[in-house]
């Protein structure tokens, strides 16, 4: 669907959109107030971002000041976002669950002027790193609950009472400061989480975004009768351009979650059409529907099962234009007893959802499909800003993150690696030439680090990292995340992780899906008193030990698991183990549990 309006910045856009939409009542966006959503129009939104901008101004923000963000998804997190634009500023944002030791990294490396945080937690973290960041002047908190103000503090809402004041005196300030931002300013600063190292900045400009959202919005179609459901961190750049920035654009409405751990409760609450999603998501939902069906009786269980074989068949038949009639009949059948119900848990009005971030199994998106709910996989980074190729509604194919978007180049090197090129690829990492240099090339190439290859009908396959591929003694090239990917399918696993470069044979370390296991166990009589006593037991191990079988019966031998641990408490970000996207640090877990994974390869070091 083309945007709802034409513009060449970030700023540029939420202008032109906020005047074109700001006589209707329709919400630009949505966020829960005392137990029910709230609606903020185009004009609310407008003139909160106008008042803020004039604030920040008035405390010396000036064009290619970097101001820091951290936040959860609320409203605030976008007037400050446009604000800082606005100024041609620039927005450093970041995860809420970093540390103050990884905050204090990057606003030192960043040379953060200012901080926007949302409440007191936050503050508290930046707050003892203060004295550390020498560039840092002033932090900006939203929610003043619990913060006790200093020099240092100012509050959110009282700069907007003074930007109100400006904004009176000087009506012309917001229109002559956007006016000077160029579509080759710096935008943002986005740092990644790595699974490697320290975070590299990623810097993107308005021109970055602006062709990445065109592009998108071209191979994606929603518009203004759309409503997001947004609760991936608008830090990420998947979210940020995607779930926030196009669907913006396109004059969709965007409704915050409270939580990660409420979205269950606020789909049902928003209803909403279209959502952005990582495939961890996915595979909580997946897990849930399947819990569900095995508690039920025999005959509810053997509908179900009939349910989604016609949906397989359905599907597969719809693909090739030729539905025969009998299916249809029977599909018909299945919409009423089992697919409309499931569609329920969504809100019932999702026309797809889109996911991004890490790689979606084949299995589940078929599973999807089958049950009339269309997932559509993309793929990208934030060094692309961030979309490079992403499935159509009516041109996918699940296994794949399908073709290029429109002016994106994509080709594969001579050793695999997946590079690409166009007006989407950053303008480099922040303080860090030489970083820069090995991420793009020459002849402007980025070099992704991802292995892949286009199949024969032109769907781009990413097949693992660069960095990723396992080596064993006897010579063999393993790809470690197709492989998670298939023994994550089992309903006993919730986290697993490869080991094996280097090593004779393939192991693994597994945190199992406590929830299901425990079931199991209670059903099974078998006596536990804590999730580290539960792992222990010789009839889990067992039961772990015959799905593993089970799910690698078709590999070939030097793919297959020969020895693993179970693991009595899941990766964290907090731990270090994962980053916030969910992926997992390899270096930090095969440090972390290294007695472990020497016991099972018979020696300890």
């Amino acid at each position: 669907m083309p945007l709802a309006v034409e513009f060449t910045t970030i700023t540029e856009m939420f202008d032109r959109l906020s005047e074109r939409f700001s006589s209707g009542r329709r919400p630009v966006l949505m966020y829960k107030v005392e137990g029910k959503y709230k609606g903020i129009s185009y004009a609310e939104l407008r003139g909160t971002v106008i008042d803020f901008c004039c604030a920040l101004h008035l405390l010396g923000v000036e064009r290619g000041d970097n101001i820091g963000m951290i936040s959860e998804n609320r409203p605030e997190w976008v007037i400050a976002d446009q604000a800082i634009v606005s100024l041609g500023a620039v927005t450093v944002p970041l995860y809420p669950t970093l540390s103050a030791k990884q905050i204090e990294y990057i606003f030192t490396n960043a040379g953060a002027r200012f901080a926007v945080v949302s409440n007191q937690f936050q503050f508290t973290k930046v707050l003892k790193i203060f004295d550390e960041v020498k560039t840092l002047e002033k932090v900006i908190v939203m929610s003043e609950k619990g913060v006790t103000f200093d020099d240092r503090v100012l509050s959110f809402a009282g700069l907007m009472k003074r930007g109100a004041e400006f904004a009176k005196s000087h009506p012309d300030f917001y229109s002559e400061s956007i006016k000077r931002v160029r579509p080759d300013d710096l935008l943002t600063i986005i740092y990644t989480s790595g699974t490697t190292g320290d975070p590299k900045g990623v810097v993107l400009t308005h021109a970055n975004l602006v062709s990445n959202m065109g592009a998108a919005a071209q191979v994606l179609p929603f518009d203004h009768n759309d409503v997001f459901l947004s609760f991936l961190p608008l830090c990420h750049s998947f979210e940020k351009m995607a779930g926030y920035l196009t669907a913006m654009a396109c004059g969709s409405t965007i409704a915050f979650a409270e939580s990660i751990e409420t979205v269950r409760d606020n789909l049902l609450e928003v209803r909403p059409t279209v959502m952005t999603a990582v495939p961890r998501f996915f595979e909580r939902l997946h897990d849930r529907i399947r819990k569900q069906v095995d508690s039920c009786s025999p005959l509810r269980r053997k509908i179900f099962s009939w349910a989604v074989n016609v949906g397989h068949r359905y599907a597969k038949a719809a693909k090739a234009e030729s539905v025969p009639l009998p299916l249809a009949a029977q599909y018909r059948i299945a919409a009423a007893l089992v697919f409309q119900k499931l569609k329920q848990r969504t809100g019932g009005r999702i026309r797809y959802m889109v996911s991004g971030g890490a790689a979606l199994g084949r299995e589940l998106g078929e599973f999807f499909e089958a049950v009339g709910i269309q997932v559509i996989e993309g793929y990208g980074m934030t060094e692309s800003s961030p979309v490079i190729s992403v499935n159509r509604l009516d041109d996918y194919k699940f296994g794949t993150v399908g073709k290029p978007i429109p002016g994106v180049e994509v080709k594969i090197a001579d050793d695999g690696e997946i590079l690409t090129r166009g007006p989407h690829v950053m303008k480099g990492y922040w303080n860090d030439k030489r970083a820069t240099q090995e991420a793009i090339d020459n002849h402007g190439w980025l070099h992704t680090g991802d292995i892949g290859m286009f199949d024969a009908e032109g769907y781009l396959v990413i097949t693992d990292r660069k960095k990723h591929l396992f080596v064993t003694t006897g010579g063999k090239n393993i790809a470690p995340q197709p492989l998670e990917n298939l023994f994550q399918q089992s309903k006993y696993i919730d986290q697993f992780v490869l080991i094996g470069d280097r090593r004779q044979f393939l192991s693994a370390l597994i945190v199992p899906d406590f929830e299901a296991v425990k079931d199991y166990a209670d059903k099974n009589n078998i006596a536990y008193s804590n999730e580290e006593d539960l792992v222990r037991q010789p009839e889990i191990h067992r039961l772990m030990e015959l799905d593993i079988q089970s799910l690698q019966r078709d590999l070939a031998s030097y793919e297959r698991v020969r020895k693993f641990v179970l693991l009595d408490k899941p990766f964290t970000i907090e731990k270090g183990e994962i980053t916030p996207t969910l992926k997992v640090k390899r270096k930090v877990v095969e440090e972390q549990y290294r007695h472990l994974i020497e016991n099972m390869y018979g020696s300890i070091v």
